[in-house]
């Protein structure tokens, strides 16, 4: 029988990336999950569960590409479609449709930003090595440090100024806020001196990562092994030569 009150997540073991957004929502309501591809091979985990999950070696829809979701018999995709069904079910929404559609919005936007922040590194195919479009990626950074992320950061700072000035959503923590602070952890290690820059700009934003960080399990669970650090093959890299010059 399935097991409809563990949640499983599966993800690529080694990054962040794109499953980040939903460890954190799952961290921060303490709910019971387990992140199969990190767990040995021999106990059900590794790439190979991953991969079978993706070849559709389980009922229900068919994902296209992590991170996937299964609670029971429901198998879900996408980021931000898994946020959308959890975040109610672990008190990180409002379960009312005007909030759910509120916060998706908000949550499609940063997913935008975070994906023109992965094509600052990989501008002209994912299937081709950083190294193969470099001058691509140089013409590609400059203009996301100068427009598109203070285009992007300057619009939730102004939803941040109409709300409470504290939560993007609603007056208590969602998973709209987790979210944010992933993105603005991101940027910040991708693009340490142009978020520098934009920082003084945006105090609200970072008083919400800042308030986010010290939230006591997500305190917890950045300083456990659980958090895997950023590095050079998730979603935010750091490569020096892309970041503002100075």
């Amino acid at each position: 029988m399935a097991d409809e009150t563990r949640y499983e997540l599966y993800y690529w073991p080694s990054i962040q990336g794109r499953g980040e957004f939903i460890r954190l929502a799952l961290e921060a309501a303490a709910a019971p999950y387990v992140d199969v591809a990190r767990l040995p091979e021999d106990q059900g985990g590794g790439v190979a569960a991953l991969k079978k999950m993706m070849q559709g070696e389980h009922a229900g829809l068919l994902p296209l590409a992590p991170p996937i979701l299964k609670l029971g018999h429901v198998v879900l995709a996408q980021t931000n479609n898994i946020l959308g069904f959890i975040a109610p079910r672990l008190g990180l929404i409002d379960d009312d449709e005007v909030s759910r559609a509120y916060a998706n919005q908000l949550a499609l936007t940063i997913a935008d930003l975070a994906n023109e922040a992965h094509d600052t590194h990989h501008p002209i195919g994912v299937s081709l090595y950083y190294e193969d479009q470099k001058a691509e990626a140089s013409r590609r950074a400059a203009d996301f440090i100068e427009h598109r992320m203070p285009k992007f950061l300057g619009y939730f700072e102004r939803v941040l100024e109409r709300g409470d000035r504290k939560h993007l959503v609603g007056k208590d923590l969602s998973y709209v806020d987790l979210s944010m602070f992933q993105l603005l952890s991101g940027l910040n290690y991708a693009f340490p001196r142009a978020y520098e820059r934009q920082a003084a700009k945006i105090p609200l934003l970072v008083g919400l990562r800042e308030a986010v960080a010290l939230h006591p399990r997500i305190a917890s669970y950045l300083a456990s092994p659980r958090r895997i650090p950023f590095n050079e093959h998730g979603l935010f890299r750091r490569y020096p030569e892309l970041d503002l010059k100075g």
